[in-house]
């Protein structure tokens, strides 16, 4: 399983494999299951919102497309993942990313993401695509 951080679930549905590094791109290409972390639609509704990304369709459309007809599955956030994201240190001041590094580590899953502070994470760098 691979989890896609918001940002490059948002790349790879709007401009596909352009931007995101080649080992990424085969990861996704290969994975059985391809997943985001539902805060990752919280994130989009925000980045349209203040105008950060500018999507093609309303909010709500765009994502309802960006996931089942692509094939990529929603991980909804649960007590455990609330839980795991609490106990993360607090290198990142993005709750968010913290949500979304635990999703990772409680589903096993390997993260594609280029954040640089999610290496500072010592407990996910096992499992951060490049």
């Amino acid at each position: 399983m691979i989890l896609l951080d918001t940002h490059i679930w948002i790349q790879w549905i709007i401009n596909g494999n352009e931007g995101i590094p080649a080992g990424i791109v085969r990861a996704i290409q290969d994975a059985e299951e391809v997943t985001v972390s539902a805060i990752s639609c919280w994130e989009v509704v925000m980045l349209n919102q203040r105008r950060r990304i500018d999507l093609p369709l309303e909010p709500a459309v765009w994502i309802a497309k960006a996931l089942g007809p692509t094939g990529i599955a929603c991980i909804p956030i649960s007590c455990e993942i609330a839980h795991k994201a609490a106990q993360l240190p607090q290198h990142h001041k993005d709750p968010a990313d913290r949500l979304i590094i635990a999703t990772a580590l409680i589903h096993e899953a390997d993260l594609a993401s280029l954040d640089s502070q999610f290496p500072r994470y010592q407990e996910i760098v096992p499992r951060l695509l490049k």
